[in-house]
């Protein structure tokens, strides 16, 4: 498992070329845009809401939070390595969005706006050690009625042990260990919010969990 200086150093090498080696999983039949479009979806923001990124990357997600919340809503993205965020940045620029706030911290000590529309993590918060202080921290801010969206990675709960390896060494490449594969983040999920979905895609490897602020 990488620490996190090593988690940094690992990103700031792939945040040039993060986009289209992410897109790559495609040929194997992981439909990442797809699952991320699910993901947008299921936050059911609306115009003028406040979203909060964890793990924003690139800004793969940005184009479709934006057309969710509109040019008076507000959209934070937070990252761990400064690398990934000059790409985040750069697509803002080439944009011309007003309301992103780019936010270079680790997820474990970010505080949360208050009465936030909206909190969504994409392939990122598995890597977290601290997943579940990080998901109770952003079920603190969330206003009443308003969604945390997890879409991430997982070990199947029914499938070859040489299947699993071979998709964690796939994975490798973004940080992916079996360790991590074994985290749970989606029972702190339903720990501190009302869970009210769990879908699971490509046979299992990747899930998408929606937790509802009471």
């Amino acid at each position: 498992m990488l620490d996190k200086d090593a988690l940094i150093d690992l990103y700031r090498r792939r945040a040039r070329r993060y986009d289209v080696t992410a897109n790559l999983y495609h040929l194997i039949g992981f439909r990442e845009s797809a699952y991320r479009r699910a993901a947008v979806r299921a936050l059911s923001l609306r115009t003028g809401d406040s979203v909060v990124e964890i793990g924003c990357g690139t800004g793969l997600n940005f184009p479709l939070l934006e057309r969710a919340i509109g040019a008076t809503g507000r959209l934070v993205g937070v990252d761990l390595t400064d690398a990934m965020l000059d790409r985040a940045r750069d697509r803002v620029t080439r944009e011309g969005w007003t309301n992103v706030d780019l936010v270079r911290e680790d997820a474990a000590r970010f505080r949360f706006p208050a009465n936030a529309g909206g909190v969504i993590s994409t392939f990122a918060l598995t890597l977290v050690p601290e997943y579940d202080r990080v998901i109770a921290a952003a079920a603190a801010a969330l206003a009443p009625g308003r969604r945390f969206v997890l879409l991430d990675l997982k070990r199947p709960s029914r499938a070859p042990e040489a299947l699993v390896r071979l998709m964690v060494w796939l994975t490798r490449p973004f940080g992916v260990t079996l360790d991590i594969a074994d985290r749970h983040p989606w029972e702190s999920l339903a720990r501190h919010l009302r869970l009210c979905s769990f879908e699971e895609f490509y046979f299992g490897f990747a899930y998408l969990a929606v937790g509802e602020r009471r």
